[in-house]
């Protein structure tokens, strides 16, 4: 019995030992997380699951290292099991959602943000990015992608061009000193900021006091060149800001100047704080304002994007955040202010394809929307630091999309000129425009793309993307339908793909001439005046409209009288129709024949008729034996 208890004792004594240093490991863990040492954080978390404990916990806080490492792919993996426990906060839902989004499983995204809406938080944005469908961002802005010369195997991005100087931010180790010095985040070496001449792929630290032992980038250079703006960690003058109250240090705005070509005289922008990260500067067209990125108090979560006038003596307007429109409960970055006033940034806060995706909007209109500029330069995974050249659809933009050199590589790309499909749409019997057809465009899985009604010159236009391939479908009353493809490809060095229709018209003489009935007195042939106006459509029409079309005339009885009298009656009738249209000026020829039926084809078939039903039954009737 004593060496029960003493068993028991020495177990209990080792599983408090055991806990404790779980407990030691957790708490670890917990510290690299929130150092932003991720992949250090990822092994402690991975080991306390192997031992399994605090597993749910532990499970979700590797898929949201996963996360903050840009790698959805594991981040899935560790969600789905953290979601099977039912007691996990809702916010997970949401970020396994987001994690899907990136492994393209949209389908499964959407239902894990309807299970996060059903909480209630957050709820118009979920509700919004719920009501878009990943096919409505195929049709969008047309880009053809080229790869540069100058990715390292570390991460690159934000390249920006100014006056023939092309400026990247880079992990690669030719900076500062730094080679036993990495960033804990990602485990590569802090970022600075390299310039490459034109026509030159050597790649050379910037000159001057921009680079640090800390972070640099991105940045944007004043029209005159004078004055580059560029964020850095806080440090100044070679010595470390106050930290943040987690030890992190955060991100500030510094405003440099060009002395020959070398960048020194390093100021601090008088919105900076201790407090939270500023950076991502762009500025607009006429340089007077300063657009930049934040995580200041009074946001929308997360980081949002701002604008602060630039006045005359180094003196700044106060920020003013772009609003709710632009800003979401997650993250907003990379503002890039285009000459025509579009803002191009990057968002994981409004719908898109994957993690972070490239999206503009027209700051000049007031109800312009924000919209996803669409593949190719959007992916499942991040994009970002879109820039283009002044005065060219040229530019860069950076992705971690797979098959890069690095962690972040940048991409050229040309913003092709919007593609005009055009034409117009005819009457292939006499080749007369034909106003008011329809014409659907619609996507290669059939969705409708547009809907065109032609103009009274049979025209029509829409704007579409390069290199598809869209079914198109033309109607109108009078015609027969036409169905067809059109294909956009091979067109890069076009603005307009011209796409004619022409249209069959239906083989309907009377709705052609828009006549009604050539309606007779009982038990006569003689042509009513009635009957004579709509003739005389008839005769326009054969006459104007088409020329070489070719009828029959076949005339009929009510059943009043015998067979033999109401076949000669309708003969009668059928031969005063044709003298008619002969007299009035259409050759003989053209009426292929005129034969009478009698009371054979009733329009109304009855036996008892009344005076109504007996009218209708005495007609003249026309169809077409050729069109042309």
């Amino acid at each position: 019995m004593k060496n029960f208890n003493y068993l028991i004792l020495l177990l209990f004594i080792g599983n408090s030992f055991m806990a404790s240093a779980q407990n030691g490991k957790q708490k670890k863990a917990d510290r690299l997380y929130q150092d932003l040492a991720y992949i250090e954080a990822v092994d402690v978390y991975k080991e306390l699951i192997e031992k399994d404990f605090n597993t749910t916990y532990n499970q979700s806080k590797l898929g949201d290292s996963y996360l903050k490492l840009s790698s959805p792919e594991n981040a899935v993996f560790y969600y789905a099991e953290a979601v099977k426990d039912t007691s996990i906060s809702p916010e997970y839902y949401f970020k396994y959602a987001q994690a899907l989004r990136g492994v393209k499983r949209y389908d499964e995204s959407k239902e894990w943000l309807k299970k996060y809406s059903t909480a209630g938080k957050n709820k118009a944005e979920v509700d919004e990015l719920l009501s878009k469908d990943i096919a409505d961002f195929k049709i969008k802005d047309n880009y053809t992608l080229d790869k540069v010369a100058f990715n390292s195997g570390y991460s690159d991005f934000g390249a920006y061009e100014h006056d023939g100087v092309t400026y990247i931010v880079s992990a690669r180790d030719g900076g500062m000193s730094k080679k036993n010095k990495v960033y804990s985040w990602n485990g590569e070496p802090f970022l600075d900021i390299y310039q490459l001449g034109a026509n030159s792929e050597t790649v050379s630290s910037v000159a001057g006091d921009i680079n640090t032992v800390l972070h640099e980038g991105p940045l944007a250079i004043t029209k005159d060149g004078k004055y580059m703006y560029f964020t850095r960690n806080n440090y100044l003058n070679n010595k470390e800001g106050k930290k943040l109250k987690d030890e992190t240090n955060n991100l500030k705005l510094y405003r440099a100047t060009n002395n020959n070509n070398s960048w020194g005289d390093i100021m601090e922008l008088p919105f900076n704080d201790n407090g939270y990260s500023v950076g991502n500067p762009s500025l607009s067209s006429d340089g007077t304002i300063l657009y930049f990125v934040s995580d200041m108090p009074n946001g929308f979560g997360g980081a949002d994007l701002y604008k602060v006038e630039i006045m005359e003596n180094n003196m700044f307007g106060n920020p003013v955040n772009l609003g709710t429109k632009i800003n979401t409960s997650l993250d907003e970055s990379f503002p890039f202010m285009a000459k025509d006033s579009i803002l191009y940034f990057s968002s994981n806060g409004h719908a898109g394809f994957g993690l972070m995706d490239i999206f503009k909007v027209d700051l000049s209109k007031e109800a312009s929307e924000v919209t996803n500029i669409g593949e190719p330069i959007n992916s499942n995974l991040d994009d970002f630091a879109y820039f283009q050249k002044e005065e060219s659809n040229l530019g860069y933009f950076a992705s971690n999309r797979a098959g890069g050199s690095g962690s972040d590589d940048i991409y050229g790309f040309n913003l092709l000129k919007i593609l005009i499909l055009k034409g117009q749409v005819t009457d292939k019997v006499n080749g007369d425009p034909i106003p008011n057809a329809t014409v659907r465009l619609f996507t290669p899985d059939n969705k409708q793309l547009a809907f065109i009604e032609t103009d009274i010159d049979g025209n029509y236009e829409q704007e579409i993307n390069r290199n598809m391939k869209y079914p198109i479908e033309a109607k109108h009353i009078e015609y027969k339908e036409m169905t067809g493809l059109v294909d956009s490809n091979n067109t890069d060095d076009v603005e307009e793909l011209i796409y004619n229709i022409q249209l069959d018209p239906i083989e309907d003489v009377e709705y052609l001439a828009e006549i009604n009935n050539i309606y007779f007195d009982f038990d006569k042939s003689n042509i009513r005046p009635d009957a004579a106006k709509e003739l005389d459509k008839l005769v326009n029409l054969m006459t104007g409209k088409y020329p070489d079309l070719v009828i029959k005339i076949g005339s009929h009885t009510d059943k009043r009288g015998s067979d033999q009298y109401n076949v000669g009656l309708a003969e009668r009738r059928a031969i005063s129709t044709y003298d008619y249209l002969v007299a009035n000026g259409i050759a003989p020829e053209r009426i292929n024949a005129h034969e009478g039926f009698g009371e054979r084809e009733p329009a109304i078939a009855c036996d008892l008729c009344s005076k109504k039903e007996h009218q209708l039954n005495r007609r003249s009737m026309f169809s077409v034996v050729k069109m042309k």
